[in-house]
């Protein structure tokens, strides 16, 4: 019995029995296990599949607001001392800070002037530069507690707050520190008013300062 190439193929797959018969039959098998994948054994759980634990201290910061934000690590740090620099408060988060300044004209209004021909008639006033004006700063924050929430005791930021207290009613000197500050040539600045208004949040204060420069100055009597 003569067979062709699919003949032999197809008794070889479905396992007919003439396929015995077929001389080489070694050499077909061979031939046919380099076309066909070798069986996989299926043993569901058979490999032990190792999770690392992971150590988070997540549950214990839930309820907790940001720690302050060191100096380092502010664009302007801003610090008060009210004892001639020997210690400073550094107030904890980033602060707004608006520097306006001014100078002290005098304007004297001239008399009628009369066109003379050949002379360029004066209009407006003659300005006199009296002196230069104080800078006016105008600072803005807040204070944060630890807790987000919970009681009075456990959430408002006292400490800060009272330390910023002392300073906006101290009444002498006011020591400050901060880079725009010190660009102008501010170290000392005098408090005129503040206000801490209302504020969302259990844990959290704002407050807004008003303050002008403040220059020493020697003054002679005669």
């Amino acid at each position: 019995m003569a067979f062709n190439e699919n003949d032999l193929l197809f008794a070889a797959l479905v396992g007919n029995g003439l396929v015995k018969t077929i001389p080489r039959l070694s050499i077909i098998q061979n031939e046919l296990q380099k076309h066909v994948l070798p069986v996989l054994p299926f043993i569901p759980f058979k490999n032990t599949v190792n999770v690392a634990k992971v150590e988070s201290d997540l549950s214990d910061n839930l309820g907790r607001a940001d720690a302050p934000t060191p100096a380092e690590k502010q664009f302007f740090p801003l610090s008060f001392s009210i004892d001639e620099g020997n210690t400073w408060f550094l107030l904890p988060y980033e602060t707004m800070i608006s520097i306006s300044g001014k100078n002290t004209l005098i304007r004297r209004n001239v008399a009628k002037w009369k066109e003379i021909p050949g002379i360029q008639p004066r209009k407006g006033s003659v300005k006199e530069r009296w002196n230069e004006g104080d800078y006016e700063i105008t600072i803005t924050g807040v204070l944060i507690g630890s807790l987000i929430h919970g009681n009075f005791e456990d959430c408002f930021p006292k400490a800060d707050f009272e330390k910023l207290r002392q300073v906006l009613t101290h009444a002498q000197v006011v020591m400050v520190s901060s880079p725009p500050l010190e660009l102008l040539g501010i170290q000392r600045i005098a408090i005129e008013d503040f206000n801490f208004p209302f504020t969302k949040g259990e844990n959290v204060q704002a407050y807004d300062i008003k303050a002008y420069s403040d220059f020493s100055y020697n003054l002679i009597l005669t």
